[in-house]
């Protein structure tokens, strides 16, 4: 697929699958409503945009993304003090470990999140990437067979998935955080295939990160059916992979698509902030 311009904006897919660069948008400045459009636009057709060169400080970063609606505070993750709706990522600060997985933001939460907008800061000279999966297509390549089975079916969705104790819980108050966490975020369960509350389209709403069975079926059943779609998820073809610089910034909608950290850097150390949209309780 070529670039193509919407209102003076230039979009240029990365895949034809998901992903696409956003061109002609200052993201420091407040939207014009076509901007706005535009970008919401591009977001539901490539599922990730991604924007170069933008130079957000934290209440810049704050600013554009509550042009798309109400933040949320992580339970876990620190923030910048005097922006507490920006995550802070930072590798000298926490084990990300949690991030090398496929997951879906926040699916703890009984209103999921509707997308998040990282923005690097300070990346490593290479490695560090960031992988995306489109979970509609992926659904939609599935079987007839296998969708009408899953269809209606219902996964446990657990925030101890991503955030053990053993890593999580090394000092006594990081252990309160997570004892409280846990409290305010027991398990709950989510549709397995969830419908896109603008598109309509169907995706499916499971991943490693924080599903932890299948409700409806028996525990081994369960773990077949999971470590299926899981492999299923994962497939280059749903994939696309961005090598950060930095001042990249990447908004995502977090109904339809799952990503991966990669965590092959180290000892070199990364940055990113985050801001995090709540969203809306998942349905069929």
């Amino acid at each position: 697929m070529n670039a193509y311009v919407n209102d003076q904006v230039k979009i240029r897919p990365v895949t034809p699958t998901i992903g696409a660069v956003i061109e002609g948008i200052d993201l420091t400045q407040t939207l014009t409503e076509e901007q706005q459009q535009n970008i919401e636009q591009a977001l539901l057709k490539h599922q990730v945009i991604f924007f170069k060169n933008q130079k957000l400080n934290p209440k810049q970063h704050a600013d554009f993304a509550r042009q798309f609606g109400e933040l949320h505070i992580h339970p876990i993750y620190p923030n910048i003090a005097e922006q507490p709706e920006i995550m802070l990522l930072d590798t000298q600060l926490n084990d990300l470990r949690d991030n090398a997985l496929w997951h879906t933001d926040v699916t703890f939460l009984q209103t999921p999140a509707k997308g998040a907008i990282l923005a690097a800061k300070k990346v490593p000279s290479y490695g560090g990437d960031t992988l995306w999966v489109n979970a509609t297509a992926a659904f939609a390549s599935l079987s007839q067979a296998m969708q009408q089975f899953l269809v209606g079916l219902t996964a446990q969705h657990d925030i101890a998935q991503s955030f053990p104790i053993e890593r999580f819980g090394q000092d006594p108050v990081e252990l309160e955080k997570l004892a409280q966490a846990k409290l305010k975020y027991p398990p709950i369960s989510h549709p397995v295939v969830r419908t896109h509350p603008v598109t309509g389209q169907p995706a499916l709403f499971v991943s490693e990160g924080f599903t932890t069975r299948i409700n409806e079926l028996e525990s081994k059943e369960s773990a077949a059916v999971l470590n299926l779609l899981f492999a299923h998820l994962q497939k280059p073809e749903f994939m696309v992979r961005w090598s950060w610089q930095n001042n990249d910034v990447a908004f995502w909608d977090n109904r339809c698509t799952l990503h991966y950290a990669v965590d092959d850097y180290r000892p070199q150390h990364r940055v990113m902030h985050r801001a995090t949209l709540i969203g809306d309780r998942p349905y069929y």
